[in-house]
């Protein structure tokens, strides 16, 4: 059996004898229940501090963690956080996957990206009409790491007053977005309350549930930066207007067989 002679005696003076880790691991899960049953909001973390605190011993979260999972302990202190994946409460992935849209403000995605400028930095939110991709809400505002709620109250409000210019307040537009803080507001959906909107939100933790606005946000900041030399704009408010006015414009899309949005748009009677 290739096992040494000192291995097989070591083994056999072993035998039948309870290892020294499996004695520690039993005693540790008496002091875990103790400290739960009288702490049941307690985390592992918050369990094997107070045992640490209260003996002296060294042990790893970890090996607490290990011991909770096999006595199914659990913190019963409420949690609000999402797992990846799971739909959001307030408003459901209305979307699911289905981009196509027969007219302009049937479906409009949101979400916000931060550039740079002088060394400064902004956010700029912008709502796309997944029917022709064109820009049809913005703001630029000083960075608030994505949480500005002028500069996200700005944009909508842009998108909302650009929806009745072009005749569409009386239709239902669906708006897309991620379950940020300021798009779950309650403030933030009372901006819409006259204008037929039906919002949907990506599932927690899932960019790709909004993949038209994620994909722009990269290759519009590299024509920004490369193409219009947004780094050294002397006015970032000027420079991201005239990009727009090119991106709808002027730009050849492929999606939209290398034609402008506003060309796309027009040429099938909008």
């Amino acid at each position: 059996m290739n096992v040494s002679r000192s291995g097989y005696y070591k083994w056999l003076s072993r035998k039948g004898v309870e290892p020294n880790w499996k004695k520690y691991r039993k005693s540790l899960a008496q002091e875990i229940k103790e400290v739960h049953s009288r702490h049941t909001t307690y985390g592992y973390r918050h369990i094997a501090q107070v045992i640490r605190n209260a003996t002296g011993e060294v042990f790893s979260d970890l090996l607490c963690h290990k011991i909770c999972k096999e006595l199914g302990i659990k913190s019963k202190a409420r949690k609000t956080w999402v797992k990846a994946g799971e739909e959001n409460i307030k408003y459901k992935n209305v979307l699911s996957g289905n981009f196509n849209a027969s007219r302009p403000f049937e479906k409009i995605v949101t979400d916000g990206t931060m550039i740079h400028c002088n060394g400064k930095a902004y956010d700029w939110i912008f709502f796309v009409d997944v029917f022709n991709n064109e820009i049809v809400g913005s703001d630029v505002k000083p960075s608030k790491h994505g949480v500005g709620v002028p500069n996200h109250f700005d944009a909508y409000k842009n998108f909302l007053e650009t929806k009745i210019k072009r005749g569409y307040k009386d239709l239902v537009t669906i708006v897309h977005s991620d379950q940020g803080a300021v798009y779950s507001s309650q403030a933030f959906n009372k901006l819409h309350e006259h204008y037929t909107i039906k919002r949907s939100m990506s599932r927690a933790g899932t960019p790709t549930d909004n993949p038209i606005i994620e994909s722009l946000n990269g290759w519009i900041k590299e024509e920004l930066y490369k193409d219009f030399k947004l780094h050294s704009s002397d006015n970032v408010y000027e420079s991201i207007n005239d990009y727009i006015n090119y991106y709808n414009n002027e730009r050849l899309s492929y999606t939209l067989g290398y034609k402008n949005p506003v060309q796309y748009r027009t040429e099938r009677g909008y």
